[in-house]
């Protein structure tokens, strides 16, 4: 079968979590990059891969997926020598997997998507800021970590389901809530610091997927850096160039 083809935007949560795995897993691929703030994935030879014009998508043979979970599931289970604890085989241990992939669609992630794009990225991807909606997403946030710590990570082993190592639900989450770094420290430390089982979580699995974790992050964490410029400007200056701010593409 031909090289594994992962189309992605590094700035994107779900496109992170494939390509950490990729990585990790030794797996040969080759990374083709969709630019979305250039809307390259409106073009046609993207939507001829994924008719959603959605990242990640990938393209194995003649195969096409699309879903990050999806796509973890299938890498995961397609490719040889993947370690059993990131998709185990046992059904049960698996089954409890999937619930947590699940629930994350409309709890962990939308409320953490909806309050960093309604509070920093809406600017660099032509949206007005919204406050009421950030105020609405923060509750859905709050409510997930606050479940996140008292289900999905009951118990004293460092990962999800009481894992001793990570899983792709692991994997997958983690990403998403990294995405808080663009935030302004007082906000990400108001919104993480309650939850000490979470912060130790991260940490965990940042340190379990390394040196991988941290090198597929850089183009977040440059945006990192190019916010809170923005943010000193604005406090010394009182105007706010958000709005003419670069997109994440030349960030």
């Amino acid at each position: 079968m031909e090289k594994l083809k992962v189309y992605a935007d590094r700035m994107s949560q779900p496109s992170r979590a494939v390509l950490i795995f990729c990585r990790l897993n030794g797996i040969d691929f080759e990374e083709i990059k969709i630019d979305i703030s250039k809307r390259h994935h409106l073009s046609p030879e993207f939507t001829d891969v994924n008719p959603l014009q959605k990242v990640p998508a990938i393209v194995h043979g003649n195969f096409n997926l699309f879903e990050s979970h999806a796509i973890l599931v299938y890498l995961a289970s397609a490719f040889p020598r993947i370690a059993d604890h990131w998709y185990p085989t046992d059904v049960l241990r698996r089954a409890k997997i999937n619930s947590v992939l699940d629930w994350h669609h409309s709890n962990l992630r939308y409320g953490a998507v909806n309050y960093v794009t309604n509070t920093v990225l809406g600017p660099a991807l032509g949206r007005p800021l919204n406050p009421k909606a950030a105020a609405e997403a923060e509750k859905v946030l709050s409510s997930s970590l606050s479940k996140l710590e008292d289900i999905w990570l009951n118990g004293d082993r460092l990962f999800l389901l009481g894992g001793f190592q990570p899983s792709i639900a692991d994997l997958s989450l983690v990403c998403e809530l990294t995405q808080l770094e663009l935030l302004d420290e007082k906000d990400r430390d108001r919104i993480l610091f309650p939850y000490k089982k979470v912060l130790r979580w991260i940490e965990d699995t940042r340190t379990a997927t390394n040196p991988h974790f941290e090198q597929v992050h850089d183009i977040l964490y440059r945006a990192k850096k190019k916010f809170q410029q923005q943010r000193s400007r604005v406090a010394k200056t009182g105007t706010d160039n958000s709005s003419k701010m670069g997109t994440h593409s030349k960030m």
